[in-house]
């Protein structure tokens, strides 16, 4: 039997899950499907002709001042999509954070839990995207709002959501939600990107169900350069479903009953920026696990809907209804 058309809430065989009868008394309960926990910046994107490698000047194609940042994008993603979700973080009170703030108010991302520190500044990034095939180099600044601490983590919102939503940022903070998301039956998700990988994140893996991360993280993680071992000792860590994503050679998903599947890259017309694609793609898988799809369907939307975001400028200029997704897939071959 291929199990990877199962739910993936049965693929994790867990007894408290989203839509069970878990310590929060069952999905009635839950205020959110998704709670996300990571840095919130301010994207300045521009498009060039090529990047730099020594000192030089170009005239942008293009330019663009957006909300960022994986985990905050990934909720933005599921809000497109229709799920309720919330962010945690802490902002400066200058400008950047009021800039954020506000976007996350207009997609209808929570931000009762945002917190603000007196005087600080919040995080920006540049990011420089290639006018040929929308590939994109980025640099950016933190500001010097310190770490949300998990003394300021909300158990009750932890325990009010579905799913909670990491990437390492805030690592003890992190750590922190993931036990207690584990003891109120709240699954834990991860986003590892590339190039994103150190020594620490491997405590933060071991409390997490679903891994998804760049195959430069998963070779990282194993040591190996081969995408079976890797999947194979990222399982072995603790996850129950393993998510590899290699950008245009697409997504290769595990689970831990020994199943394995390649998914292929979609591609939704000319490439125009790839800022937000792999945001995207942890965001719909995530409204498929919420909405029990099984892995085979979390990974075609994740897919789906990480194509259409690639087609405007900006990590969240281009992310789809769910209406609109749905329409691509019909236009796919299964």
């Amino acid at each position: 039997m291929d199990k990877s058309r199962h739910s993936v809430l049965e693929l994790l065989q867990q007894d408290a899950v989203p839509g069970g009868s878990g310590a929060s008394g069952g999905s009635a309960a839950r205020e959110f499907d998704v709670v996300g926990l990571g840095v919130s910046t301010v994207d300045l994107i521009m498009g060039v002709n090529q990047f730099p490698s020594d000192e030089f000047v170009q005239r942008a194609h293009y330019s663009l001042l957006q909300g960022g940042g994986p985990v905050a994008t990934a909720l933005v993603t599921l809000a497109r999509l229709g799920c309720r979700t919330a962010m945690l973080d802490k902002l400066g009170d200058d400008w950047r954070g009021k800039f954020i703030f506000e976007e996350f108010e207009r997609e209808g991302v929570a931000t009762n839990h945002l917190l603000l520190a007196k005087g600080r500044t919040s995080s920006v990034a540049s990011i420089l995207v290639r006018k040929d095939d929308g590939a994109r180099t980025i640099i950016y600044s933190p500001g010097d709002v310190e770490e949300l601490s998990p003394s300021e983590l909300s158990e009750q919102l932890i325990a009010a959501c579905r799913i909670l939503h990491l990437n390492g940022r805030h690592l003890e903070t992190c750590l922190a939600s993931a036990r207690l998301a584990k003891r109120h039956g709240v699954l834990v998700s991860l986003d590892g990107g590339a190039h994103r990988f150190h020594e620490p994140l491997r405590e933060l893996i071991s409390l997490t169900d679903i891994c998804i991360v760049a195959r430069q993280f998963a070779y990282a993680f194993s040591g190996e350069d081969d995408l079976q071992a890797s999947a194979a000792k990222l399982l072995q860590a603790g996850p129950g479903i393993v998510v590899i994503t290699g950008g245009t050679e697409g997504s290769w998903a595990f689970h831990e009953a020994g199943g394995c599947f390649h998914q292929e890259a979609f591609k939704a017309g000319s490439t125009v920026d790839t800022t937000g694609a792999g945001d995207a793609y942890h965001g719909a898988f995530l409204y498929g696990v919420i909405n029990n799809y099984s892995l085979r369907e979390c990974t075609r939307l994740a897919s789906a809907v990480a194509a259409l975001n690639t087609q405007k400028i900006g990590g969240r200029s281009a992310l789809p209804s769910l209406q609109d997704t749905m329409k691509f897939l019909d236009q796919q071959q299964v």
